[in-house]
């Protein structure tokens, strides 16, 4: 879906420095079983439904996505999928968490093409994310595009958590929608109380930050994001620039099967970086899915 967008600001040459060899020393490469495939389906559901306009997902009637987690507790929706991203966020009792799902980019509005094109890193907004060291740089248009929703996004959670009385808080998305989840795990924590336990599920992740970023989020946040086959979005931004992808990858691979990546940018075949190490050896139809049986968008 947002192929282009990365084209247009000139990433290609990014995704060929990508294929050079990672001389670091690889864990083994874990194939899934079907029981743990099964345990992402509902917050595929959920970043499938990021797309849905937030009328649709704060009355829980957004369709199919809606269908598929049924027993969901809306709290609070939000955006107008131009200049702030969707989003929505509430209880899911089955799992016992609250969902923080983000709209990834819908290439027919022109402002989110421009927050995926606005590549240059920056450091993070002291206000937002307080304590977090100047050496943390992040994508300059995903932060913008996170900070928009922010403070409602935050309040949102905190009626969720007081509601219902859990202690664990997931978000999720889809491309942009992954970027602004991943965005959030680590705001979140810096402005809820103590005690509480964070999970992310990105789907088609770009790069969000550079070494730094990647390493705060594996000493500290866990994270899985999985990749669709051969799905160039996961690439970029290319490594050259200073990016890079904290561990918790996940590659579904042609046959089916689903490939746990351990460490960051893992170079094997297995795993995206090996799979597609130029932009040209991708295929932008595969990222939007399917992520089992779910195909991202409303």
């Amino acid at each position: 879906m947002v192929v282009l967008i990365f084209v247009a600001v000139a990433l290609v040459i990014g995704a060929a420095v990508d294929a050079a060899p990672n001389l670091k020393t690889r864990q083994s490469i874990t194939t899934l079983s079907s029981s743990q495939i099964s345990a992402y389906t509902p917050y595929s559901w959920y970043a499938s439904a990021g797309y849905c306009a937030a009328s649709t997902t704060q009355t829980w009637t957004c369709g199919s996505n809606c269908e598929a987690n049924s027993g969901f507790q809306p709290v609070a929706s939000g955006g107008d999928g131009d200049s702030t991203q969707y989003w929505f966020v509430g209880y899911d009792p089955s799992l016992d968490t609250v969902i923080v799902s983000h709209q990834g980019t819908d290439p027919s509005e022109i402002l989110p093409l421009i927050s995926d094109a606005d590549i240059k890193k920056t450091t993070l907004d002291s206000t937002l994310f307080p304590g977090i060291s100047s050496s943390i740089e992040v994508h300059s248009g995903f932060a913008d595009a996170q900070a928009k929703a922010a403070t409602d996004v935050l309040a949102a959670v905190e009626t969720t958590l007081s509601t219902y009385n859990t202690t664990t808080v997931t978000t999720v998305g889809h491309s942009l929608g992954a970027a602004i989840s991943l965005l959030d795990l680590v705001y979140l924590p810096l402005h809820l109380p103590s005690g509480l336990t964070y999970q992310m599920f990105g789907y088609g992740l770009p790069r969000v930050g550079n070494q730094a970023f990647a390493d705060y989020i594996d000493a500290n946040l866990p994270i899985t994001h999985i990749n669709n086959e051969e799905d160039p979005i996961p690439i970029l931004p290319g490594m050259f620039l200073g990016f890079v992808h904290p561990s918790g990858e996940v590659h579904i691979e042609d046959s089916g099967s689903w490939d746990a990546c351990p460490g960051q940018d893992n170079s094997s075949k297995l795993c995206i970086v090996g799979d597609v190490p130029e932009i040209w050896d991708g295929d932008e139809s595969d990222h939007d899915g399917p992520y089992g049986p779910v195909e991202m968008g409303c």
